[in-house]
């Protein structure tokens, strides 16, 4: 499916910062109620909606993105509200304000449904569209994030103690600790970090670090944690990746904590990526742009797959 032209589309010549180098990648600025969209897009075929981790933004899926449109599919990679250059209206992010955004880009888009790459705060943000509006939705990749109905257990705390510190963020202080040791398996070059990091240099980037954490992280963990989505039903296909040096996330962890999926979703897999740790995308994209592809295609070969 190719996705269409829209009145709601544009072109803008000039960025501040500038694009990160991305061989390949077309950019666009759309407009959505109460936002302007920045988006990649590469490649021609039925649409792959992916969506990034934190600090990062569309520039997470530079190799793995490229990747899949070679397999003959079209990438899309919005910059969430409050990363990278989209703009929005009011600088508060409530609990669903994401979600609104994606929902409206795909209208605006025109598409109907769609296979759905994410990482980290992208993948609450997908797990919210699947449970939301589970009609929009094909398949499901999801780094380095359990699903949304997992069980709670005193394992996973460590998976949490950046969150203090990022809710008193301070004006101007540097995020390049969240790509230390303890989250990427392969350290990232001087190079990389300024590609996710110079939006920082952004009026506002602060401030919606905090309104992040505050507005639609806490009440989404306060959700996980109260069992909302242990009550409700996961109908998308949904793989859960994980790197394999993932800190808390170990495999026996996660397969203890996805316990009992099959009452919970339609259908779950979980798989795991050698050498990689939270920062999968980066530290193995060739392997995580195969995975995707292969849970893809053994959807579509699927029964009842939608065309």
């Amino acid at each position: 499916m190719d996705t269409p032209a829209s009145s709601g589309t544009s072109v803008r010549s000039e960025w501040s910062p500038p694009l990160p180098p991305a061989t390949g990648f077309e950019h666009h600025i759309v407009e959505t109620p109460g936002a302007r969209m920045h988006v990649a897009v590469m490649g021609e075929g039925d649409p792959v909606l992916m969506l990034h981790g934190f600090p990062q933004h569309w520039w997470e899926w530079r190799a793995v993105g490229a990747r899949i449109a070679a397999a003959g599919r079209r990438v899309i990679c919005p910059d969430l509200r409050g990363s990278g250059w989209t703009e929005a209206d009011e600088p508060g992010i409530a609990r669903t304000s994401m979600l609104h955004d994606v929902v409206a880009l795909l209208d605006v888009l025109g598409i109907p449904h769609v296979d759905v790459v994410s990482h980290d705060l992208g993948a609450v943000v997908a797990g919210q569209l699947a449970y939301e509006h589970p009609e929009r939705v094909r398949g499901a990749v999801q780094f380095a994030v359990p699903p949304a109905f997992m069980r709670f257990s005193p394992r996973l705390l460590p998976a949490f103690r950046h969150m203090p510190p990022l809710l008193a963020h301070r004006d101007g202080g540097s995020l390049a600790w969240l790509f230390g040791p303890d989250y990427a398996a392969q350290p990232m070059t001087a190079e990389v970090l300024d590609g996710y990091l110079r939006v920082q240099r952004r009026t506002g980037f602060d401030a919606a670090v905090r309104a992040l954490y505050r507005g639609m992280i806490i009440p989404e963990v306060m959700r996980l944690a109260s069992g909302h989505y242990r009550r409700r039903r996961l109908h998308p296909p949904t793989l859960a990746v994980f790197g394999r040096r993932d800190g808390p996330f170990t495999e026996q962890t996660v397969r203890r904590i996805c316990r009992g999926h099959e009452r919970c979703a339609d259908r779950f897999e979980l798989a795991f990526i050698d050498g990689a740790a939270h920062f999968v995308i980066d530290d193995a994209p060739e392997e995580a742009a195969a995975v995707a592809l292969e849970w893809f295609a053994r959807n579509a070969a699927a029964p009842g797959f939608p065309e």
